[in-house]
């Protein structure tokens, strides 16, 4: 639609209201109000049709000018000011000066002479300003006598949903809940964003049982936002429901939902904690190959580690490797070393051994393992002499001394049965 006629309509719709759609009541505070529209004179009609013209056309300043102009020629004519300050009010709001626009429009509320409905809209409007503007108290002030005065069956979801968005600003989540909640059951389509309101207001109020269900609900309208899905989860986990919680999760991964580091380390705990082991490496192992998950040395260690829970050892020593070409230290093949000295793999967990002590920074218990372990390894490669001096390396390290002595005992014996 122009522009030109937009705001024309605009005009014969706040000014010319048949008398039979006029608002009238005895309102819940007490106040009558039932004010008729005053036609206009055929001139007045004109400069204001030729002021909404310029509007439409975005000519803001001609169009304030012509108002201004026509403010001062009003003289005592109240009815008229209120019109010409509605008016004003609209420019400004159409060029954004929305302080301008707020008091323009107060006036006109003042004035108090304004057609019942025309005069109701305004009120709305200046609650809508004062949210807009961040004053909060005022806002509520103003869209509850809005509510006192209109009658309720004109009141639509949309009011209950300032007021409740007004309410938590104010951290009034309580307030904020019960508004949302009657727009939502006033309203045949209620949209998103107010559902969105209602579960701020429960998280708030730390309902996490009703969070829940209003997730539930919000996954079966719009199945493919993950947001849901993962707030569901965690709602469930905070809930100790996990099983709950990596259902949930299970289903938005197959669904091709989870699309991020955090999500998929989440759906990966949540396999580990309740002991599927399988599912939790093969998950997060593939995050990392696929981009999604940082392939840092923590990360690999973790597929490594539930890898070994799962007891996939050749996966474990794999994630290892993968986790060893990152790392600073020797700790990672110290690690790796362990699971090839348990599958006797012998020059494998000498080769790991071997850097593991070269990159160091182990700390005095981790070091003495590694000369443990190597001189397991070459006993069993037959490297006596090698395992002797590793082992003697160990019995230096309070935590490895017993089991070194024990291994340099059983090599001593070994010698003699061999001499």
């Amino acid at each position: 639609m122009p522009g030109r006629l937009r705001h024309s309509l605009l005009l014969i719709c706040l000014l010319a209201l048949p008398a039979g759609s006029v608002l009238a009541q005895a309102d819940a505070c007490g106040v009558d109000r039932n004010v008729q529209v005053r036609a206009l004179d055929e001139l007045t009609w004109k400069q204001l049709n030729r002021v909404y013209e310029q509007v439409g056309d975005e000519e803001y300043d001609s169009a304030y000018d012509e108002l201004q102009k026509m403010l001062r020629r009003a003289g005592k004519d109240e009815y008229l000011q209120a019109v010409l300050y509605q008016a004003l009010a609209q420019v400004e709001w159409s060029r954004q000066n929305y302080d301008a626009s707020l008091s323009y429009f107060e006036q006109a509320v003042q004035l108090d002479t304004l057609p019942d409905q025309t005069h109701f809209a305004l009120m709305y409007q200046i609650a809508q300003l004062y949210f807009m503007k961040d004053r909060y108290d005022d806002a509520l002030d103003a869209l509850d006598l809005w509510f006192c005065k209109v009658p309720a069956d004109s009141v639509t979801s949309h009011a209950y949903v300032l007021k409740a968005s007004i309410n938590i600003q104010k951290e009034d989540y309580t307030a904020a809940l019960e508004a949302i909640e009657t727009a939502i059951a006033m309203d045949d389509d209620p949209k998103e964003s107010w559902y969105q309101v209602k579960l701020a207001a429960h998280y708030e109020l730390e309902q996490f049982p009703q969070a829940a269900e209003t997730l539930e609900l919000m996954i079966r309208r719009w199945p493919d936002k993950k947001t849901y899905w993962v707030q569901l989860a965690q709602i469930y986990y905070k809930l100790d429901q996990e099983s709950r919680a990596l259902a949930v999760m299970a289903l938005a991964y197959r669904k091709n939902l989870l699309d991020s580091q955090g999500d998929l380390l989440f759906l990966s705990s949540l396999y580990a904690n309740a002991n599927v082991p399988y599912k939790a490496a093969e998950v997060l192992e593939k995050a990392i190959r696929d981009g999604v998950v940082d392939p840092t040395k923590s990360h690999w260690t973790l597929v490594a580690e539930t890898w070994y829970n799962a007891e996939e050892l050749t996966r474990s020593l794999a994630a290892f490797v993968e986790a060893g070409e990152v790392a600073q230290d020797g700790d990672i093949d110290l690690r790796r070393g362990f699971i090839l000295v348990d599958l006797e793999q012998w020059s494998e967990a000498l080769a790991a051994l071997n850097e593991a002590l070269d990159k160091g920074g182990l700390g005095d218990r981790r070091t003495g393992e590694a000369y443990l372990l190597r001189g397991m390894a070459q006993f069993n490669l037959d490297n006596l002499d090698a395992a002797s001096a590793d082992w003697g390396r160990a019995s230096r390290y309070d935590d490895t001394r017993k089991a070194a002595q024990e291994w340099m005992n059983h090599l001593r014996e070994e010698r003699l049965r061999r001499s």
